[in-house]
């Protein structure tokens, strides 16, 4: 059969709508010709450019007619909820933290109806958002003033630009991360108009090689808190606290932490990693610090800019402050996980809970699921002990102990994840030596009959 042969049994449009509108009941019209479009596109596409077209078997009718089918099931140009079956818990690619029920209603809330965003009810006339998390955010840092951007890229943008432009900042060439999408802290401070000074080596740097880096053109000492790699060995790191030393002689530096991931709950005091609590840095009486809202602390996406209140208050008034800002959601999901850790409510947050679940919570759990699916004819199903990942960039040498429910099917590990991702709520795995892995760490009880009946149904 020739291409143009093949070309000619591909449908019109209107015919092939027809015969699909029955099958989904309840989609627009406007979006089932959409997914019939680009189904015949594809396939004409492929007929042209292919060389192996010709030898196809199937009438391309029915090809373009599935692949319609699929786009109108399954978009997969649109966000989508799944079930995040790794042990990842703050996984970057699937939406890093789930925000706290609290959280999900008031930005339900806040959707439906109008809100003060930047309305002083007090006093009758227009207010500012910053004032809406800024008490919350002083509170449990302990800070005399915050402020709350996009996320923390743009927090260290925004710092280095409004408080260090055309000025030197001195950065140890051991803290000169790279963050996720290849954005480096050099290259952000390279676009925010500051001058990068590097001090000491990748493993040591000292005291005296700040002290020494101080010239009339530094404006800033930046310490960023290397949250997504360790390096281990013959190693030497000042802290913030004896950089503030360097303010008694140069009182106009100003001395600032990237915290990255940003701890609210103290982690450490169970023995899960080093990550320095915020409220204990900004206690040293550092100048300024930022972090991320949707690591650590399992908040939504955002950038938390906390410190002295007169530096603050320059960043406020910046002209890119109106740029970052965040939106209503934000705040309000903000809001609602910043309350739960003033009140302790720690269990609450998804984020902390998981990172907190014990091994024995968890085997509880794959036990029960265990035996509901160990009948399956086509697959070998065990339960297995592994770690689970904090993930996000965050305590990469941290390993927290788990068991998972592994499983084996006569057609490969690829082929089983595949299924579990085309499963109707998309179910995301970890495979290892040919075994997929279901590390229940990241699920929910409400998830646990979905996941079960995923299992169920592959072939």
């Amino acid at each position: 059969m020739s291409k143009s042969d093949l070309l000619r049994q591909l449908p019109a449009v209107h015919e092939a709508v027809k015969d699909i509108s029955s099958e989904v009941n309840g989609k627009p019209e406007k979006e089932i010709t959409r997914a019939v479009q680009d189904a015949i596109n594809h396939w004409r596409e492929y007929i042209l450019k292919d060389p192996h077209a010709i030898d196809l078997k199937i009438d391309i009718r029915i090809l373009v007619l599935n692949s319609a089918r699929a786009k109108l099931a399954h978009p997969t140009d649109r966000i989508r909820s799944l079930i995040n079956a790794s042990g990842i818990v703050i996984h970057t690619n699937l939406g890093r933290s789930r925000l706290s029920e609290k959280s999900v209603a008031r930005m339900s809330e806040t959707a439906r109806m109008y809100s003060n965003l930047e309305y002083n009810l007090e006093k009758g006339k227009r207010g500012s958002r910053h004032d809406l998390t800024e008490e919350l955010i002083k509170q449990v840092t302990g800070s005399e003033a915050a402020m709350v951007v996009n996320n923390n890229a743009a927090a260290v943008y925004l710092v280095l630009k409004g408080l260090a432009k055309n000025k030197e900042v001195i950065v140890s060439r051991g803290e000169l991360v790279e963050i996720g999408g290849s954005f480096r802290v050099s290259s952000i401070m390279e676009e925010s108009g500051a001058e990068l000074r590097e001090v000491g080596t990748t493993n040591k740097t000292h005291f005296f090689d700040y002290e020494r880096a101080i010239t009339d053109k530094t404006g800033m000492i930046m310490k960023v808190h290397t949250s997504n790699f360790k390096v281990i060995g013959f190693t030497k790191e000042v802290s913030s606290s004896e950089l503030m030393q360097l303010k008694k002689n140069h009182p106009e530096l100003i001395v600032y932490e990237d915290l990255g991931s940003g701890a609210l709950y103290p982690f450490q005091s169970v023995g899960i990693g080093d990550e320095p609590l915020i409220s204990s840095v900004i206690n040293k009486g550092i100048d300024v610090v930022s972090f991320s809202g949707d690591k650590l602390l399992g908040g939504p996406q955002a950038g938390i800019i906390a410190g002295k209140k007169e530096i603050i208050g320059i960043l406020k008034k910046h002209q890119l402050a109106r740029v970052l800002r965040v939106d209503k959601f934000t705040i309000a999901a903000l809001n609602e996980t910043l309350q739960a850790y003033l009140n302790e409510e720690y269990s609450t947050i998804p984020t902390v809970r998981d990172i907190l679940k014990t091994p024995e919570e968890i085997r509880e759990i794959v036990w029960r699921l265990k035996r509901k699916v160990e009948d399956h004819s086509s697959l070998t199903i065990r339960i297995l002990e592994d770690f689970s990942q904090v993930g996000g960039g965050t305590m990469p040498d941290v390993k927290l102990p788990t068991f998972c429910l592994g499983i084996k099917h006569s057609k490969g590990a690829d082929y089983l994840a595949r299924a579990f991702r085309n499963y109707q709520t998309p179910v995301i795995v970890r495979i290892k030596e040919e075994e997929v892995l279901l590390d229940l760490r990241t699920i929910s009880e409400e998830e646990l009959l979905t996941l079960e009946d995923a299992i169920r149904s592959i072939d």
